[in-house]
């Protein structure tokens, strides 16, 4: 039997309920706000490039966040550095108008005239598709940014088939025609491009070509790639192309060039509601990016879907997928579109709602009422045909006018998997200790699971042990759970998990005579836990319910030993045990006569040393005279009484170190002054002499 503790199950359950209902898709929340402030931080007032400067002011657009850098005037002036310089690339120059179009910085109309004609050559001249991107690109913007520059291409259908050469007929683009390789992120910038050029046109562009393009964006969705929740996603088909781009930014790629081509072409492009909604859910999916660019590619994408003219696409989403019928919680829906706008006039109809893997339906054709002020469905009450379970919930979206079905994408019916849970009723709750050979009840106790209460048993390995009780949930049927063990705890730590089986009413017994071997013939005081637990049962437990002393037969010798019990990683870390230390008994100090006596005897050299200094006549007729020969000697001497006064102190408190770090300073100014002195006496000496 498994050993592990089982303190951990239900956190299992709930990580199996998250599971179940990741596929209910949020719109922009709050969250992402707080993300982008924190991803966008500016440094010293600065995101960085104009690119990386442009992702987050857009970013900000889009969420509404009011922030603009400090340095807003730096950045314009690097704007209008760049706009207004003939070396800028058209890669350069786009993102700069990018910026400007937001921070709208005092641009001289004279620099956008003087970039026009650079980039028209630069569009005539391009032979990749970035240099078609990047110019064209430019050119829209100016138009939107300056009323008096001349921006009409001439030539816009030769650039339109310029680009579409490109084109290859799986709906994917190259980047240039001696590049072979195609890709799918390559397909929407020639879209955007090619929308750029049809807004540019002096005249319309030639219609079979833009029919022609249309179906090429048809077969470009044929290979788009689906998830099971619905989620629509476009990858690149090439692993080892040189320009590889992950599936959230080729995915975002063709939307920004589906959207910009859709919103300056008339007609129908065809394309199913149910894909735009999948996109749709394929950026609200990935949840919160942790990547500055993914984020970008995120935001600015779902903004694009906000917008088109294609299908907008709405969101159906539940704040809650967990109702209890002790609270009795409502069931809530609400209906936005993708950045979290309120939805056009519409009814949530609850088609049906059933047991996830039965074909009974509790509820049937039900429509929500609608709160104005939280902009939400609701349904008041659960019918009380509904019990605790996981139930599979159908939701319909009806428009109020049937014109809105052409605009708003909504996937048709949404299955939405839905817990509802509540306290199961646990009855009957028994334990025994049976008789091995006849069956008979040795000992009977009832068991309040509800309660605190715990028993205590004996047995031995004759004997088995019994334990039953019965489930019903809130309506009274017969509740069956995710789990439910018994566990049997040794003194020794040793843990024994035993399965409870269910047939119609819970019940395990355990023949210890048949469990001797797994039980390692370890007798003695067993702890009994009992574990019960669903993710739609409110009241599950992990209880103590009692103990049982065990008397088993002693272990052959041949016998399975017990396991090693995992030793605590921080036990390292606890008090440590205490440190007792018996200082020795003081040794007996000897009579204070005998100490004062032998004090008196050292200080006896010190009085002959005087008595000796007298008997010679010491004097101080050599004291020299002179102002600095007298100070070097004054300053000898006290340095003589600061040696002898550190011996003092060494003996009454310094330790040896300090006292040596002292005696080496003053050695030191002793050895100077001492010499300055010695040399004047002995100057001194030598003139008498020769007087």
């Amino acid at each position: 039997m498994a050993t592990r503790n089982l303190g951990g199950f239900l956190v299992l359950v709930l990580a199996f309920t998250i599971c179940e209902a990741a596929s209910v898709f949020q719109p922009i929340s709050d969250s992402h706000l707080s993300a982008a402030l924190e991803l966008f931080a500016p440094v010293s007032g600065s995101f960085g490039s104009l690119e990386e400067t442009y992702e987050a002011l857009r970013t900000f657009e889009i969420l509404g966040i009011d922030k603009k850098p400090d340095g807003s005037s730096t950045t314009c002036h690097s704007v209008e550095e760049t706009v207004g310089s003939s070396s800028s690339t058209p890669k350069d120059l786009l993102y700069a108008l990018r910026v400007n179009r937001i921070l709208k910085c005092k641009v001289n109309e004279e620099n956008f005239k003087g970039i026009v004609s650079m980039l028209k050559a630069a569009v005539n001249d391009a032979s990749s598709l970035l240099d078609f991107y990047y110019s064209v690109g430019s050119l829209v913007l100016i138009k939107e940014q300056s009323s008096d520059a001349d921006l009409l291409l001439d030539d816009a259908d030769g650039i339109f088939h310029s680009i579409k050469a490109l084109s290859q007929s799986d709906g994917r683009w190259r980047y240039s025609s001696n590049n072979p390789e195609s890709s799918t992120y390559a397909a929407g910038l020639a879209l955007e491009a090619l929308a750029g050029v049809v807004s540019l046109a002096s005249s319309e562009i030639d219609q079979s070509a833009i029919g022609t393009l249309k179906s090429d964006i048809l077969k470009l969705f044929d290979s788009i790639e689906k998830y099971d929740d619905g989620a629509f996603y476009f990858d690149e088909k090439v692993v080892g192309a040189r320009q590889h781009h992950g599936p959230l930014s080729t995915t975002s790629s063709v939307v920004r060039g589906l959207t910009a081509f859709a919103s300056v072409t008339s007609g129908n492009l065809n394309l199913p509601g149910d894909k735009i909604l999948g996109l749709a859910k394929f950026f609200l999916g990935i949840g919160i990016p942790g990547d500055a660019k993914d984020f970008f590619n995120q935001i600015d994408s779902l903004a694009c879907l906000e917008n088109n003219r294609i299908s907008v696409p709405l969101i159906l989403s539940l704040p809650a997928t967990v109702l209890s019928l002790t609270k009795k919680d409502q069931l809530k829906v609400k209906v936005n579109t993708v950045l979290g706008s309120d939805a056009p006039p519409l009814t949530v109809k609850l088609v049906r709602a059933s047991v996830s893997g039965s074909k009974d339906v509790s509820i049937e054709n039900l429509d929500l009422k609608f709160d104005k002020e939280s902009a939400s469905h609701f349904l008041d009450v659960l019918p009380k045909t509904v019990d605790v379970g996981k139930y599979l919930f159908v939701f319909e979206v009806v428009f109020h006018d049937s014109e809105h079905e052409k605009v708003y994408a909504t996937g048709g019916r949404t299955q939405v998997p839905i817990f509802v849970t509540g306290v199961i009723k646990i009855d009957n709750t028994e334990i025994a200790i049976l008789d091995s050979d006849l069956g008979s009840i040795e000992t009977q106790k009832k068991l309040d699971l509800a309660g605190h209460n715990v028993v205590s048993l004996s047995a031995n390995h004759l004997q088995k042990l019994r334990l039953s009780f019965q489930l019903t949930t809130p309506l009274g049927q017969v509740f069956k759970p995710h789990q439910a063990f018994l566990k049997l705890r040794h003194e020794t730590k040793v843990e024994h998990i035993f399965v409870v089986g269910n047939s119609g009413k819970f019940e395990i017994v355990l023949d210890f005579l048949g469990l001797v071997e797994k039980l390692y013939y370890l007798s003695g005081s067993y702890d009994i836990q009992l574990t019960v637990g669903d993710s739609v049962m409110e009241n599950s437990f992990l209880k103590a319910i009692g103990l049982i002393d065990l008397d088993l037969p002693e272990a052959p010798e041949k016998a399975a030993r017990p396991p090693l019990q995992p030793i605590d990683p921080y036990s390292k870390y606890g008090p440590k045990a205490e440190i007792s230390h018996i200082f020795r008994a003081p040794e007996k100090l000897p009579p204070k006569e005998l100490s004062l006596t032998f004090l008196g005897l050292t200080v006896v050299p010190f009085i002959g040393f005087l008595v000796g200094l007298l008997r010679l006549g010491v004097n101080l007729k050599n004291f020299p005279s002179s102002t600095i020969p007298a100070t070097f000697a004054f300053l000898f001497h006290l340095g003589i009484a600061a040696v002898l006064l550190l011996y003092v102190l060494f003996w009454v408190k310094l330790d040896l170190f300090t006292t040596l770090k002292a005696l080496g300073l003053l050695g030191t100014f002793l050895l100077f002054v001492g010499h300055r002195i010695l040399s004047h006496l002995a100057s001194a000496s030598a003139k008498l002499k020769s007087a």
